[in-house]
């Protein structure tokens, strides 16, 4: 019997697409409403900018670090990849599993959710539904635009990159627009100086304990950054384009959050923020303030773009991880598949709709996303690791900033997860909880390996 030809994934995506694509990973929802709680958290405008930039500079960092780990291999699957390669079968394994299970379908469902709530509240499309399943609606149309874009992304790669593009550009613009109205306010807003800590805030660790909680609501904005390695086997000259667009991406997104911020602080206070209504959007209530209901209206149709963008991004770019984890025989194998017509990992992008989808209804995607970026960090520790590692066996030809760079990158990554234990205790071992509980499918993997 004549054995079928494997069809692999095309090469057909520039580097002007990675950069969008980086941003468009980036920029969801948290620029719009983290500055809340950071306020909350820390009561002082200075304070929330330099949280907001102590953060952009550990991504960068994260940034260079894992463009050096971009130049190893033009294959799908992202840290995945590298981990296995670096440290063995065993810690890319775990890293896949945890990447499905919580890091990127959880985001997927958050994000998802986020844009329905947005769009139900913008059309008031709240039905009858609603007073028995509870959020029905929202629930229905976050399922419906994750199916509208896993069917789009089904249909190739181009048709993904090129929505990427236009959403992520008039991300830009709205955000451009957001910072142009926030400088040019004229009402009586305080300006960006300093506000009283909390009274409670008095010691020095507690203090410094709640600037690194802050910086969560930063980071999770931040997160998305590394989602375009995934994408390796699908760009043009990866190993080179691949580098350059983390590094630029990050870039650009990190300059932009920077000015919205102190574009919101110029129109409202921090603790007009922080005592703001639970499900207050900050940017929607700093246009409504500086242009009436027509600003909120605009903010709100943004904020719909952005979060459709930043899951058509998420969706297109983690469905890879699972299909190079399945081609390689560490998932399972209907994932490796590749639409025939389309050339596109159809039954990844379907299996990541269905898991994103039951997070959605059961309600548990947000206890999950507080896990996120716990175990995002975890893993961003080890590929610093990685970059040392690679560098001093004499394996990594191409480094940014070596040995500066990764080492500073480590230790801010291990404080993070510290301050995450000491913190959130709770979702901390949640997430090590889950890590472990892929050690059985690992097992289970590995053992259909060894029979064929």
């Amino acid at each position: 019997m004549k054995k079928e030809k494997e069809i692999s994934l095309i090469q057909v995506l520039g580097l002007g697409t990675a950069i969008l694509l980086v941003a468009g990973n980036m920029i969801g929802s948290g620029v719009f409403k983290k500055i809340a709680p950071m306020s909350s958290e820390l009561m002082d405008s200075k304070l929330i900018l330099l949280a907001w930039a102590v953060a952009g500079i550990i991504t960068m960092l994260g940034a260079f670090s894992f463009a050096s780990l971009a130049t190893t291999t033009k294959e799908a699957g992202g840290q995945f990849q590298y981990f296995k390669n670096i440290f063995g079968d065993f810690l890319g394994f775990i890293y896949g599993w945890s990447f499905f299970t919580v890091i990127s379908t959880a985001s997927i469902a958050s994000i998802a959710y986020v844009f329905a709530e947005s769009f139900v509240n913008l059309f008031h499309l709240q039905s009858f539904f609603d007073s028995t399943i509870q959020n029905a609606t929202t629930k229905l149309v976050a399922i419906s635009a994750l199916l509208f874009l896993t069917l789009l992304n089904i249909r190739g790669v181009e048709w993904g990159g090129v929505l990427s593009n236009i959403i992520t550009s008039a991300k830009i613009l709205g955000i451009l627009f957001l910072i142009v109205l926030g400088l040019s306010f004229s009402g009586h807003a305080p300006a960006v100086t300093s506000h009283p800590i909390s009274a409670m805030q008095t010691s020095n660790i507690v203090h410094i304990s709640a600037f690194f909680t802050a910086m969560l609501g930063a980071f999770w904005a931040y997160d998305g950054w590394v989602n375009i390695t995934n994408m390796a086997s699908e760009f043009k000259n990866p190993t080179k384009n691949i580098p350059i667009a983390i590094i630029s991406g990050t870039a650009l997104t990190m300059f932009l959050y920077l000015l919205v911020n102190y574009a919101y602080l110029q129109v409202l206070s921090p603790a007009d923020f922080a005592h703001s209504a639970q499900g207050t959007i900050a940017a929607v209530e700093v246009a409504n303030i500086a242009m009436g209901s027509l600003g909120a209206t605009i903010i709100s149709v943004l904020i719909i773009i952005s979060t459709l963008g930043a899951t058509q991004a998420s969706t297109m770019s983690a469905a890879r991880v699972y299909y190079q984890m399945a081609k390689e025989g560490y998932f399972f194998k209907s994932f490796s598949k590749v639409h025939r017509k389309y050339k596109t990992p159809h039954i990844s992008l379907w299996g990541q709709m269905l898991w994103a989808s039951l997070l959605i209804m059961s309600g548990t995607f947000d206890q999950l996303t507080d896990m996120l970026i716990f175990a995002a960090f975890i893993f961003y520790a080890l590929g610093a690791v990685g970059v040392i590692y690679l560098k001093r066996a004499g394996k990594l030809t191409l480094t940014f900033g070596y040995p500066v760079v990764p080492i500073l990158f480590l230790l801010c990554s291990l404080v993070i997860v510290i301050n995450a234990i000491y913190t959130r205790p709770l979702e901390s071992l949640m997430g090590l909880g889950l890590m472990t509980l892929g050690i059985p499918f690992y097992l289970f993997f590995r053992a259909r390996m060894r029979e064929k």
